[in-house]
């Protein structure tokens, strides 16, 4: 058995000029004049804080542990810092100054696991959830916990200035709902089914409703809701409201994965990539920040007020390949589609058929380093998006839900199918691979068509269902249900859809990559499938990272998984540098 286990606290940097620094999480001051954001330019994320229209860069210095986000209180004294101990899905939150002093632990305590963090506007006051069963308000001032709701798959999304009514969510994960709850009495109000809502100062609710086919914005009073943004083609990502209630910032997601942000009522705003996230607003409701990335363009941090500023971004790669998005009809004549990055010469090409995770999630014309080096070594690459992705209305979300899902992976065969009939794809090299349910889709598909694949690669995906619920995080089991089916109830079905069962199909080559700390999708799911090819002689290997998670988060580790993904699949594919 072929198996690499690199040094925990390796930290050797790639030589790959596409494994660039990126910067996420944006968080302004409340006058909109400095921004805190997270950043991997020193190797791990690490909070840094910067002038907006200044070079001038300080590190808040908030220990070894890699950061995932950060959150700058309304009243301008306090970071909240979201942090992954060992890389892995469970976090915690740590209190830390602007100027780095003062750091302190908050919530996220032992085996805890704290998210959904948010500062509630004009108080020194941070709502937070853990475990999805404790919605909890951080008073930052007084270091006190004050616990809002208890119950399974609850959490907190804001509170009202005089304390009497909380916005909770509800519900596993294709089923959420927000509610107004009455702290005094427990009675709660049904708003939406959605995943986002806030307060406006008035008392009004903003909430992104996904109650039709595609989420809204909409606003709630008195029982009556308005819808204030909706598109029959695009849906509302996530909003931003100012403190003060008088300007919202709409994300939309269109065009199969390219982002819209406007102002509402006021303008739509020139994007400086294709994909944007985390759109926020300063206290004084003078700036918006949020992080932009496109093909070649690592994650970077704008500012705008206006006028848009760069405030911490790399420079593009002048040579990235831009990719084309491809519609087409599945086995059962459902449209699905993808996006093909394709080497500059005519085909057929080795191709890798990518699957992303989620499965609510949606493949994007983004930042992809492992897409443009394998074009570069004249491998095309086709980013699916099969049912059961987000972007494309409700009723493609839920279409791979409990047994749906074998038409999910029958929609992998059907990708094939179409790269090959359009000349896109040489049959005899075909590679499929994936992360976290991608890499249980890549196995699913190696294990029930295995006569398609020339290689494969399975990222931290599961291969039983029954250990992966068993040895799980339990909110993460409990909000899975309604995805893949109660694994007491549907056990013999979620059996028959364990690649597992029947991974004597597999014949093609395949590299297993998993983070050893990884409590979200734990390493036995990894374990098993190393162990199952190496009785039966089936070539493998097995890249495991000690002091990673669920994510690869630190920039040694994307190196050498960016080195050794490319590796493997051009020794089984083939493939050349293409001239660009």
């Amino acid at each position: 058995m072929d198996v690499t286990v690199l040094p925990a606290g390796w930290r050797a940097l790639g030589s790959y000029p596409s494994e660039a620094s990126g910067s996420w999480s944006p968080a302004l001051s409340p006058d909109g004049r400095h921004l805190a954001y997270v950043s991997d330019r020193s190797g791990s994320p690490k909070v840094w804080v910067q002038p907006v229209g200044s070079d001038l860069t300080f590190l808040v210095d908030t220990g070894e542990e890699p950061v995932v986000s950060v959150h700058w209180s309304t009243g301008g004294g306090w970071l909240a810092c979201v942090i992954a101990p060992g890389g892995a899905p469970r976090t915690e939150v740590w209190l830390v100054r602007p100027d780095g002093s003062v750091p302190h632990q908050v919530a996220g305590f032992g085996t805890d696991s704290a998210e959904n963090v948010r500062w509630l506007p004009g108080r020194p006051l941070l709502a937070v959830t853990e475990n999805l069963t404790t919605a909890l308000l951080v008073d930052a001032e007084h270091g006190t916990r004050e616990v809002i709701a208890e119950g399974e798959l609850v959490s907190l999304f804001d509170v009202s200035s005089d304390r009497r009514r909380a916005l909770l969510r509800h519900g596993p994960r294709g089923g959420r709902h927000v509610v107004l709850r009455d702290l005094e009495t427990g009675i709660e109000e049904y708003v939406t089914s959605g995943e986002q809502a806030c307060f406006a100062p008035d008392g009004s609710v903003y909430a992104r409703g996904d109650a039709g086919e595609r989420p809204v914005l909409l606003r709630a009073r008195g029982g009556a809701a308005e819808i204030l943004a909706a598109s029959d083609t695009a849906e509302v990502e996530t909003f931003a409201l100012t403190p003060d209630g008088t300007r919202v910032a709409v994300l939309w997601n269109s065009g199969g994965g390219l982002s819209e942000l406007t102002v509402l009522g006021e303008t739509r705003i020139d994007l400086p990539g294709t994909v944007v996230s985390g759109p926020v607003w300063s206290a004084d409701g003078s700036t918006l920040a949020f992080t932009a990335e496109a093909p070649g363009q690592a994650h970077g941090v704008w500012a705008w007020d206006g006028d848009l500023h760069p405030v911490s971004v790399e420079e593009p790669s002048p040579d990235a390949v831009q990719p084309v998005l491809r519609r087409f009809s599945s086995h059962d004549g459902l449209e699905i589609s993808g996006w093909l990055f394709a080497p500059p010469t005519s085909g057929p090409h080795p191709v890798v058929l990518w699957l992303h995770g989620g499965p609510e999630a949606q493949e994007r014309p983004g930042h992809g380093p492992l897409f443009q080096s394998l074009v570069g070594r004249g491998i095309a690459v086709f980013a699916a998006n099969v049912r059961g992705s987000s972007g494309f209305g409700r009723g493609f979300v839920n279409a791979d839900n409990g047994p749906l899902r074998w038409a999910a992976v029958a929609d992998v065969a059907a990708c094939v199918e179409h790269l090959v009939a359009t000349g896109v794809a040489d049959p005899a090299r075909v590679g499929c691979m994936g992360r976290s349910y991608g890499g249980y889709l890549t196995l699913a598909a190696l294990t029930t068509y295995p006569e398609l694949f020339a290689v494969g690669i399975d990222v931290c995906g599961m291969a039983n269902f029954a250990t992966f619920y068993e040895h799980t995080e339990p909110w993460i089991a409990a909000a899975a249900v309604s995805k893949y089916g109660d694994p007491v109830r549907d056990a013999e079905l979620l059996r028959d859809l364990s690649p597992i069962t029947r991974i004597d199909r597999l014949r093609a080559p395949l590299l297993v990559v998993h983070g050893e700390n990884d409590s979200n999708v734990p390493v036995i799911e990894a374990e098993q499938v190393v162990e199952a090819l190496a009785a039966r002689g089936v070539e493998h290997r097995y890249l495991l990272f000690p002091d990673e998670g669920h994510e690869l988060l630190h920039r040694s580790s994307r190196a050498e998984y960016l080195r050794e993904t490319v590796g493997w699949l051009t020794r089984h594919l083939g493939g050349q540098p293409s001239a660009r």
